[in-house]
């Protein structure tokens, strides 16, 4: 059985069809309709001059607007609908799905990057992908091309949140899908700022670049409200160009991070943004300044390095992001550097105390008597893991796929990874469930969970967790600087 949220991440070239059979413009209906029926197709799609399709004729048109009504030799042109809509390969299938069903289209072209057909993609083939309950969540996650339809799908997150979890969706994988959707409205958002700078006079990108989202976002962790931590990585340029590149990105930067925004993506409060020179650099300044936080491994180099390390592309081919995760992969495997990443991340200390006792907020406020399950839970946990994944020259960003990864490394024992694996699900679930009663109670979204509103069940596997995370975190350290205690 297919997971709830699998509709959501396959993309148009994983269910299209083979390409159409395809005609060029001023042929004649008999031709065309021969063609159709010697492949035993169901539309057959018009071409231009340079191969791209610009029109198709379905077998409704022959029957309605061409059978018995026309003579053989009439153009296509005069029976064809135009203008075509086509989806590209690369595209997400629900996009597609929502677009052919706002269009009533039954059939639709699918192009490469390049504008030629590569393939064909049906509505009943797609929709055999989703339930209908899928379908209903595809419609309010689709809206126009703009900031304010991306606005809409930001909000219908919540809805198709609390549906998943009404329906015993696991955290993680409710998680992972408000992360791909987050990051394709990012990609959606650079696209559209890309488009209006050429439409306002900058021109067309003066290099190559990525953009790349960290933190919740680059693991597919993200809750409900996560803010805005990006960064651009750009193809290297002779020095000579610089004032003609930078501030093209500079522009980008600045349109990207105020659309996001106005999305409901808050700008990053420690300015992890591509507006910061720090996060917007060429592939080769990455190498240089990675190496220098790696080989300093101290203070604010330390702390900048930690928030770096799970980053994803959302734009772009994704190439310079991959060499970049090469170099980051090997790079971070001293051990000098692991220890001092260890020592920053004790600073997120488990909330269990002695005899297993939950550790509750102590600061004056409205969280006060609360558990922060991400400060004191989720952090202590990712840190560790990612510790162990760098050391380990693991280049996956997820926590779960990490600790499986380590588990099949015999870094962890099939306990270690039950315990730890089972205690990050949980912790997501409560979390999860807490922020969406937050947003029903219409109070902040946030990390606290009452202890009272935990069942005696949900606290006892809370402990069990927090036991597993510490005693990992125990361990971890001692591999690392050889010191028990």
């Amino acid at each position: 059985m297919l997971s709830h949220t699998a509709v959501f991440t396959r993309l148009v070239r994983d269910h299209m069809g083979p390409a159409p059979v395809t005609v060029p413009v001023g042929t004649s209906c008999e031709d065309a309709v021969r063609r159709m029926r010697d492949a035993q197709a169901d539309s057959i799609v018009i071409v231009d001059g340079d191969g791209t399709p610009v029109a198709i004729i379905t077998e409704q048109d022959v029957v309605r607007r061409l059978a018995f009504q026309l003579p053989g030799n009439t153009p296509v042109d005069q029976v064809m609908t135009a203008p075509l809509q086509t989806v590209r390969d690369d595209e997400l299938l629900y996009h597609a799905i929502a677009q052919m069903r706002r269009g009533r289209l039954r059939h639709m072209p699918v192009v490469d990057k390049h504008g030629g057909v590569v393939g064909g993609l049906q509505l009943h083939h797609a929709l055999a992908m989703a339930a209908q309950q899928m379908v209903d969540q595809i419609e309010i996650l689709t809206h126009s091309e703009t900031v304010e339809g991306m606005k809409h799908t930001k909000q219908a997150q919540v809805e198709v949140a609390k549906q998943l979890c009404s329906d015993a969706v696991p955290a993680p994988e409710i998680q992972a899908l408000l992360s791909r959707i987050n990051n394709d409205l990012c990609r959606r958002i650079v696209n559209l700022c890309v488009m209006q700078m050429a439409a306002a006079g900058w021109g067309d990108p003066p290099v190559e670049f990525d953009v790349i989202t960290l933190g919740s976002g680059g693991r597919g962790e993200s809750y409900l409200y996560p803010d805005q931590d990006n960064g651009f990585v750009l193809a290297d340029y002779p020095d000579a160009r610089h004032t003609e590149v930078d501030p093209w990105f500079i522009e980008l930067a600045e349109r990207m991070t105020e659309a996001l925004n106005q999305v409901g993506f808050g700008y990053c409060k420690g300015n992890v943004m591509a507006t910061n020179p720090l996060w917007r650099k060429t592939i080769s300044q990455w190498h240089d300044q990675i190496g220098r936080w790696v080989g300093k491994g101290a203070g604010t180099a330390l702390r900048l390095a930690d928030i770096f390390f799970d980053f994803v592309p959302v734009y772009g081919t994704g190439a310079l992001a991959a060499d970049l995760r090469a170099f980051v992969t090997e790079a971070a495997q001293r051990p000098f550097f692991l220890r001092e990443m260890y020592k920053l991340d004790e600073e997120h200390e488990v909330a269990l105390g002695p005899f297993n006792r939950l550790l509750l907020d102590k600061l004056d406020g409205p969280n006060k008597g609360k558990l922060n399950l991400k400060l004191t839970g989720t952090l202590p946990l990712v840190g560790a893991v990612r510790i162990a994944a760098l050391a380990r020259g693991v280049a996956e960003t997820s926590t779960l796929k990490r600790i499986a990864t380590l588990q099949r490394q015999s870094k962890l024992s099939a306990d270690e990874q039950d315990y730890l694996s089972g205690a990050y699900r949980h912790i997501a679930n409560l979390l999860l469930r807490q922020q969406l009663r937050d947003f029903e109670a219409g109070e902040a979204v946030g990390n606290h969970v009452s202890i009272d509103a935990l069942s005696k069940r949900e606290r006892d596997m809370l402990v069990d967790g927090f036991r597993a995370i510490k005693q990992y975190r125990s361990r971890l350290r001692a591999d690392l600087t050889g010191e028990l205690f």
